[in-house]
């Protein structure tokens, strides 16, 4: 019998070669569009003309690197110094030391919103000021709770700093003392201390708001990152420790308020003013609001204190005869009564020299080391006969600005607070993005001030300091 020869293809061989085809088809598409990619991105682009790193020319991995390994401070100041004022920092990225577009950028009114660098921080929440990236929202939602961080409200908070400070003394004069910042917050926010002072260690809460914050670093640079880590995480789980903000931060937060409600007080601290707004104007100020309020206290507050702290005493150490110039003020403001009280938020305005000092440790070394990253909006930017357009990002690094020659002088890189005192304070200022631009100033900002004008002095009334080393010198992580 003949055999009868089947000519049909059966459906694996067909997909086969229909894969075969795609793939003929995908791979030329694939790199005329990476051959595409690299032309108009490396010389073609708007920016192609702005100098920078030939990476940075494609892309932002090198930033995300740099976030993740806390390097900025040093390497934003070489970018600065072998490119120059201006720099291209990523495929649509710019970098700028320039007083005016800093201005345009940052100043009063300023219609530049913040960057996709900010969303992992919002998460999905519908309300956070601080990741909040359009600029009329958040002036908006600024308005509802800015009489709360107003200076005229937080001086209701000084006998809850004044607390903090005097349990702060007490136990350096037995041991080593820790986490000041982060308790003080807790009495001022809560009416209650998280008692890291008395254990000298930090608390794992505290330890998820580093690592959240070591997180958003190199997360906020690659935010596409983050939003495949979200779809995915319903299978693959958590592994981004930002999202903490919105998960254990928040529910540390939550469990504080709900702790403080629970037990009462008459005590007039933070949480009460944002739940009296609550009462006032509930369409606005929700709940969601009040915690978020908190949240952010807990989250930033501490660590902004802390860095202007460290810095303030590590310089005054290193230049002796600042110390003293402060120590001499200190004495003739406050002479030598009541040296166990704290010093009054009054009498440290009567300091010139005090607040010489902290701007000029804030100027130095700010908390933020990376760029404040803003969008350029409709019309276009003119930066240094540079024409960027709409959608371009732009912004500028708190700590290469803080010591730009053009700003601050030959000095720039010294620690001065003369300067502060001598020059003309509206061009010191318009280098200082310690608490980020006018737009958008740190509305912690008044709260730090208080509470470090009144620290510093009353530690330096009760204790001789010094370097326990003096040969090390302080490591910087950004």
């Amino acid at each position: 019998m003949d055999t009868i020869m089947d000519n049909r293809i059966s459906p694996y061989a067909a997909t086969n070669i229909l894969l075969a085809l795609i793939t003929r088809l995908i791979a030329p598409a694939s790199t005329i569009l990476l051959l595409a990619y690299i032309a108009y991105y490396g010389f073609l682009s708007p920016l192609s003309g702005i100098p920078g790193p030939f990476i940075a020319r494609f892309t932002r991995l090198w930033l995300a690197y740099h976030g993740w390994k806390g390097d900025f401070h040093i390497v934003l100041t070489e970018v600065h110094e072998k490119y120059g004022t201006t720099v291209r920092v990523g495929p649509d990225e710019v970098l700028t030391l320039s007083p005016d577009a800093i201005k345009k950028i940052y100043g009063a009114g300023s219609l530049f919103n913040k960057s996709d660098f900010y969303a992992p921080l919002k998460g999905t929440r519908t309300w956070d000021l601080f990741a909040e990236g359009d600029s009329i929202v958040h002036r908006n939602n600024r308005r509802s709770v800015n009489h709360v961080y107003a200076t005229s409200s937080l001086i209701d908070l000084e006998p809850y700093v004044d607390s903090a400070i005097q349990h702060f003394v007490s136990i350096l004069r037995t041991k080593e003392g820790k986490s000041f910042d982060f308790d003080v917050i807790g009495e001022v926010t809560f009416s209650q201390r998280f008692g890291l002072m008395e254990t000298g260690e930090e608390s794992e809460s505290l330890k998820i708001i580093k690592r959240a914050a070591r997180s958003g670093s190199w997360v906020g640079h690659i935010p596409w990152v983050y939003r495949i880590h979200q779809r995915l995480s319903p299978l693959i789980g958590n592994h981004l420790a930002l999202n903490a903000r919105s998960g254990a931060i928040r529910d540390f937060t939550l469990q504080q308020a709900q702790s403080r409600i629970k037990r009462g007080s008459d005590h007039r601290d933070m949480l009460s003013k944002l739940i009296e707004l609550h009462g006032q104007n509930p369409a606005e100020v929700d709940n969601t609001v009040v915690i978020s309020m908190a949240t952010s206290n807990v989250f930033a507050g501490s660590d902004t204190t802390a860095v202007a702290l460290r810095s303030i005493f590590y310089h005054l150490l290193k230049n002796l005869g600042c110390l003293k110039k402060l120590l001499n003020e200190i004495n003739d403001v406050v002479g030598d009564i009541d040296i166990d009280k704290p010093v009054t938020y009054e009498q440290a305005n009567k300091m010139p020299y005090l607040q010489a000092v902290m701007n000029e440790a804030n100027r130095i070394h700010p908390v933020v080391a990376q760029s404040l990253p803003r969008i350029v909006p409709e019309g276009g930017l003119q930066v240094e006969g540079h024409s960027l357009p709409a959608g371009t990002i732009i912004g500028s690094s708190p700590y290469v600005l803080g010591r730009s020659e053009h700003i601050y002088g030959q000095d720039a890189k010294m620690f001065r607070p003369e300067r502060w005192l001598e020059g003309d304070r509206s061009q010191l200022l318009s280098g200082f993005l310690a608490f980020g631009g006018t737009s958008r100033m740190c509305l912690g900002k008044n709260l730090v001030w208080i509470e470090v004008s009144k620290v510093v002095p009353t530690i330096l009334r009760n204790f001789v300091i010094n370097f326990a080393d003096t040969d090390v010198e302080w490591k910087l992580q950004s």
